[in-house]
């Protein structure tokens, strides 16, 4: 009796492990969008005669980001005030210190990025070119469909350079400089999905470099809000997206100019630290940014949204004043941003792991042995203890 009692108990106590150790659960398959993105509204993304249409991505078994990352429509943490209404059809509300998702709306919905898409560029850019190279824009470069800076062909600029005009002003003419001098503009796509691997990023598939559509383009405000966090630990991007004018020198044939940053938050929004806009008719418009207040760092992102009845900048200001809410409050968190493992080129020139977001969603130091190792140990603990008390006893009515 005894023995069955503790066998009972061992496996209950077993089963309870598996959630609370955060394993996430199927996400459902009737969510909008959860496997492709809709429908394209033009002949953007129509492969080049005699090729095939990509296929969609696989979609993961589990939702990726814990349980509630697998749920359609808005998640919150429970008791709190429900969030504000967008046009968005997908956000993530993060906060970027610890990976954490504050609330969200289908995340793992696939959109199109649009030019959000130059965030996973801008990583390969900082990852494989140094800020001092001179990059020399040829003619192809500049006729690309605009947005653009405004390069020269044959002008010569630094790489620091061109990477704030690929995140301040969104330039296409950028995006297909950097893409030329990253090998072409099919090693560039793959090196963007590459590192979209790496980071875990499993809705985004970039088909090109600038985020105009193409064939099979894919991503999700979950993925978006993954590449964002790791691209904020990165200087160059900071900075980039922070900076609000930059002069452009003169080149031949063009004076030297101005650009001036395009997202409408920095300098009006309190402790806002950058970010970033797309648009094309297949995404519609989209957006990322993030802010500090009183130590907290939260990020937005939201895919598919429209300027009316107001402006997609207003909808994510309101979105950071909600998740700003979120985090004084310390209402508790509705999924995490996975932890990717990028190989970057050491100092030394060899290769190092750097872990860009908590998985867990808490900042420190990470336990190898985990909470479920931990369970683990205690329940053995306990039925050998147990084992041991059920021997004395039987050895106290045994007759020798």
């Amino acid at each position: 009796m005894r023995r069955g009692f503790l066998l009972s108990l061992v496996l209950v106590v077993l089963s309870g492990l598996v959630p609370f150790a955060g394993t996430a659960t199927a996400a459902p398959a009737v969510c909008p969008d959860a496997v492709v993105p809709p429908p394209p509204v033009d002949t953007s993304e129509q492969p080049p005669p005699g090729v095939a249409s990509p296929a969609p991505l696989p979609v993961p078994k589990t939702a990726v980001g814990g349980a509630r990352m697998g749920e359609c429509g808005v998640v919150y943490p429970s008791g709190a005030a429900v969030p504000p209404d967008t046009t968005a059809a997908s956000w993530v509300l993060q906060d970027l210190e610890t990976g954490e998702v504050l609330a969200a709306k289908n995340p793992h919905a696939r959109e199109r990025p649009a030019s959000l898409i130059k965030t996973l560029l801008a990583l390969v850019v900082i990852r494989d070119l140094k800020p001092g190279q001179v990059i020399v824009p040829t003619a192809e470069d500049v006729s690309q469909e605009c947005t653009c800076v405004g390069l020269v062909a044959g002008g010569r600029y630094t790489v620091d350079l061109l990477l704030h005009g690929l995140l301040m002003h969104s330039g296409n003419d950028v995006a297909h400089a950097f893409a030329t001098a990253l090998g072409g503009v099919p090693a560039t796509v793959r090196k963007m999905n590459e590192l979209a691997a790496e980071l875990g990023a499993t809705d985004t598939r970039a088909a090109t470099p600038s985020g105009l559509d193409g064939p099979g383009m894919s991503a999700s405000a979950y993925d978006m809000s993954l590449i964002f966090n790791y691209a904020m630990k990165q200087p160059e991007f900071a900075d980039s997206i922070a900076t609000r004018t930059v002069q452009i020198p003169d080149q031949p044939g063009k004076p030297a100019f101005s650009i001036v940053n395009d997202n409408k938050l920095l300098g009006t929004y309190n402790g806002f630290l950058g970010g970033k806009t797309g648009f094309t008719d297949d995404a519609r418009h989209t957006y990322v940014g993030g802010a500090e207040q009183n130590g907290r760092r939260v990020a937005v992102v939201l895919m598919r949204a429209e300027n009316r009845p107001a402006p997609v900048v207003n909808q994510a200001k309101a979105l950071l004043d909600y998740g700003f809410a979120l985090a004084r409050s310390n209402a508790s968190p509705v999924g995490h941003l996975v932890s990717p493992v990028v190989s970057e080129q050491a100092a030394d020139g060899g290769t190092t792991d750097v872990a860009g977001v908590s998985e867990a969603g808490a900042a420190g130091k990470k336990d190898p042995f985990g909470v479920t190792g931990w369970i683990l140990t205690l329940v053995v603990a306990v039925i050998i203890v147990a084992g041991f008390v059920i021997g004395h006893h039987r050895k106290k009515g045994q007759s020798y």
